[in-house]
This record gives C-alpha cells, structure tokens and sequence, in this order.
C-alpha cells in the first residue's frame, strides 16, 4: 500500500512536456513492476517508450542502451519529455517514474527514470546542451545495441575535437564534439517516425547538432549514430540498415534552418561524468557505454 507522500510523488513525477501534446498522470498501479516474466525482452535505441498505459500516444524514443560504471542496465532518452521541477536535475531512487515499451505495455515497466534535465526556462522547451533522461532497465531485459535500423558500435570519439561545454578538464575523446562538415565527413544517421534519413552536421552550438535529417514529435530521444566515412549509407537494398558508433539523441527543432537538432553524446556523457565527480553518491549512467550486445 503506497502512503500519500509516495502517491503524490508518482502523480507529479511524470507529467509529459507540453511539447507532447497530452499531459499524463501517473496512478499506482502504473508504479507496480512486471518482472517475473521468463519471455526474453529487448530494450534497444529507436524503441518507443511511454510513461502510462492508457495514454500510448504521448511518447518518447530511447536513443542507446547500455551500462554504466556501477553495472547498471541503462537507457538514454530526452530530458525534455518530463516536466516536474521537484524531481528535475537530481538522482530519482524511487521506483516512481515506470518506462513502457509502447508496443508491448503488456510486458510492465521495462524500466524507471533515475534523472532528468528539465529546460530551465529555455524558450526552446529543452535545456539547450543537456536535455537528457537516464532511465535504469528492470531486471529480465536484454540490453541490445541493434535497433531496428541502427547497430550502435560503441560511442562517439573525437580526438582533437572542439571540447563539450559540459565537460571536465582535461576532456575524454568522447566529451568532444564533431565539427560542422561542408562535405560528407560528419554526417549523422537517424531513426524515426519518418524514416531513417542522414545529412551532414551543418551547424554545431556547443554540441546542439543541426541536421537535415528529420525528426518529429515523438522522436524525442531517439538515435543518432556517425555515419563512418566509406560505410554503407542505409537504402532499400540493405533494408535501410547502417552502423556507427553513438553520436547523439533527437531533440526535436529549432528556430534556424536546418530545424532539425541532436543533442550530442559528448555533452551526455560529459554531463553525467560531471555530475558523478561533484556527488558523495553513485549517480546513474555515469560512464555510460553502448551494450556490445547484438
């Protein structure tokens, strides 16, 4: 039996940004964790996820899947798909905040949200370089790098590269971000509702990628990989498949053309090391890494 204060936390935790249309509520039922099935369950990047049951159209994406350096099963979505400034920009040990596959409710929680980034009375609705969720995966998932169309390898690295503004000093190679290309050196490859579409990094402000690649609602967190000089780009005949290493997650859009922006994984990773230097405690997805699982 949940006491008060416990249903009043699930009930303010997890209402959607305005940017998804609906706002949801959660109830207690929705906090109660299915964990017993023996059904094997991938959790991968492209993978629609909802925050209730009965409102499976106010979505967001998971953008990648793996551990982080307390062996914690983690997945990495959008800040901006919760508003609650009592539980933004803090570690959430309470198991308030459940995760649905949206396609398969059914299973229970496949997670719960352990952090998020809420815009700070940024008029784009996101913070605008760190505007992501951690979300710790139930135990009986499989964590996968293979989405539908993306096979994350690994994350992004850029030795040499201009450094996240999130990040400590000296910068790892993957705290640095990629440059705008006016060839085809640093394209991105998404996975949306659209399609899986790539385009070159036409803009970089402090690792906010803009990109023709489209995105739309929903598409919040979903995965954006580098598209490796020389690899095959994603087309009818591989079945629109590509590979690449981690390279960021869907924001959503923004005021300049190209719209369509990325939040990059250098200014994640770089937060969240951040973050765990600064804290007495273990904070959730430090040293985060792709899963090698396929």
């Amino acid at each position: 039996m949940l006491n008060r204060r416990r249903l009043r936390a699930i009930r303010r935790l997890c209402t959607l940004a305005a940017a998804l249309v609906t706002t949801a509520t959660l109830t207690t039922g929705n906090a109660l964790a299915s964990e017993s099935s023996t059904e094997e369950k991938r959790v991968h990047n492209a993978m629609q996820i909802v925050f209730r049951p009965d409102m499976p159209n106010a979505f967001c994406t998971i953008g990648a899947v793996g551990t982080d350096n307390y062996g914690r099963e983690i997945a990495i979505s959008a800040g901006h798909c919760l508003r609650d400034p009592d539980y933004a920009d803090r570690e959430i040990h309470e198991d308030i905040g459940p995760i649905y596959d949206r396609h398969d409710i059914g299973f229970g929680p496949i997670g719960y949200v352990r952090y998020f980034k809420d815009p700070e009375g940024s008029l784009l609705g996101y913070h605008p370089t760190k505007d992501y969720m951690v979300i710790e995966l139930v135990k009986g998932v499989t964590p996968s790098a293979q989405g539908p169309h993306l096979k994350q390898t690994g994350q992004m690295e850029v030795p040499g590269g201009k450094v996240s503004p999130n990040a400590l000093t000296p910068a790892l190679a993957n705290e640095r971000l990629l440059g705008a290309a006016w060839s085809n050196t640093n394209e991105l490859v998404v996975s949306g509702q659209k399609g899986v579409w790539y385009g070159r990094i036409t803009s970089n402000a402090n690792g906010m990628y803009q990109c023709h690649a489209p995105n739309e609602k929903g598409d919040s967190g979903g995965p954006a990989i580098w598209h490796v000089p020389g690899s095959e780009y994603p087309s009818e005949a591989n079945g629109f498949q590509a590979s690449g290493p981690w390279a960021g997650i869907t924001t959503g859009t923004m005021p300049s053309y190209p719209q369509y922006a990325y939040t990059s994984s250098a200014n994640i990773l770089a937060d969240l090391r951040a973050r765990d230097a600064a804290s007495s405690a273990d904070v959730y997805g430090a040293g985060f890494e792709v899963t090698p699982n396929p």
